[in-house]
């Protein structure tokens, strides 16, 4: 049984949960479980039942669909006070899409009927998951328009830019996304392939736009990255 202090501490830093008043938050922490997933680790897989909400209080978890001939487009990546598996709020049906572990990652889980309590009698809360789901269908929408209307080009470069905005850092050559990405990971994220990604960052790396370090990649022209999309 987890300590519902340190389940509190980490809860506390979640933003949709900041509208909760300690009392509420504390009963939470004491209706949840702590989760420590390894790399690699499948957190869930299309099918699985939806009882379950998730919190990532440390890592990174990769959201996919993945086809039965094992090609894979990646949905989302979650990091910390992020929201996840949250899909089974709406119908409390299966699992469409795995969710796993890219990084030693640490978790809460909150059973589904609890979190809708929860929603049913803080209304700010419902507010802000209404918020977040008109944000992802969204973002899903701009995917699959990018899928169907725009080349590689544009797409890795778009990516490439919302994700120096996310984990960017300052560097004397531009800006550092700090997170090891594969190609494939990359690839994955547009609905392309691993070579057609890495010739592309190369067209890219010709023309100045980025520098490579390792898995890492450093913006160096953010400016022309964002005409070609």
């Amino acid at each position: 049984m987890p300590d519902p202090k340190r389940v509190l501490w980490y809860l506390r830093k979640v933003p949709l949960l900041a509208d909760l008043g300690p009392d509420a938050i504390a009963r939470m922490a004491e209706r949840v479980e702590l989760r420590e997933a390894r790399r690699r680790d499948v957190v869930y897989l299309p099918g699985d039942p939806g009882r379950s909400l998730f919190f990532v209080h440390g890592g990174r978890i990769k959201v996919s669909k993945v086809t039965r001939d094992g090609k894979s487009l990646t949905l989302a990546y979650h990091g910390p006070a992020e929201l996840f598996g949250d899909s089974c709020l709406l119908d409390g049906g299966p699992r469409t899409e795995m969710a796993e572990a890219v990084e030693n990652a640490l978790l809460s889980e909150i059973d589904r009927a609890h979190f809708e309590e929860l929603i049913h009698s803080h209304p700010a809360l419902g507010l802000g998951m209404t918020r977040l789901m008109i944000i992802r269908r969204r973002e899903l929408e701009n995917k699959v328009e990018a899928l169907v209307f725009r080349d590689v080009s544009s797409k890795l470069a778009e990516l490439l830019v919302k994700l120096a905005s996310e984990y960017g850092v300052d560097d004397a050559r531009g800006t550092l996304v700090a997170l090891k990405i594969t190609h494939q990971e990359l690839a994955n994220l547009i609905g392309s392939t691993r070579e057609t990604v890495s010739l592309t960052l190369s067209q890219f790396k010709r023309k100045r736009l980025i520098q490579t370090e390792g898995r890492k990649v450093i913006i160096s022209d953010a400016e022309a990255l964002r005409a070609l999309y």
